[in-house]
């Protein structure tokens, strides 16, 4: 296959085509593949919320109860609205600021023994990259295939 056919420049390659024509369905999985993680952690909080309230408290957090339980609500529930595309910006830029509280608390390698650095350094820099996914939903929304379309749709 020559380069030509593989061209994502101006003259709109194959994965330009590709991308433009099911943007509506990409949008979808990501928002999808994206949300979910925070449904399932999101919710296993709440169902145990005084484990991750305790937890937050070991940790030296202030206000632990407060901001354990707006945090939990907030993963949980700004992650299903990330899934099904409900005030999809909104939500993905919660969730993002969520995602970098958390990576700042459970995730500082730089203070971790060496022996568990490299773990913390992967989580951390996996949460940064949901960060940036979380971002691209900010700046593109859900698309058609999301709640604020069907709201937002003119006769």
């Amino acid at each position: 296959m020559s380069y030509d056919r593989l061209d994502t420049g101006a003259r709109g390659g194959w994965i330009d085509r590709t991308a433009v024509g099911g943007q509506d369905l990409l949008l979808l999985a990501a928002r999808v593949l994206l949300g979910a993680i925070f449904v399932q952690s999101g919710f296993g909080k709440l169902m145990s919320l005084g484990g991750f309230i305790g937890g937050l408290e070991s940790q030296g957090v202030p206000m632990a109860a407060v901001l354990g339980t707006i945090g939990a609500a907030v993963e949980f529930f700004g992650g299903l609205a990330v899934v099904l595309g409900a005030w999809t910006r909104l939500a993905a830029l919660a969730v993002a600021g969520f995602t970098v509280a958390a990576t700042l608390i459970a995730h500082r390698y730089w203070e971790v023994a060496p022996e568990a650095m490299r773990m913390q350094q992967i989580q951390f820099m996996k949460n940064v990259a949901i960060i940036g996914g979380l971002l691209s939903l900010v700046a593109s929304g859900g698309g058609r295939f999301a709640i604020d379309a069907l709201l937002h749709r003119r006769p």
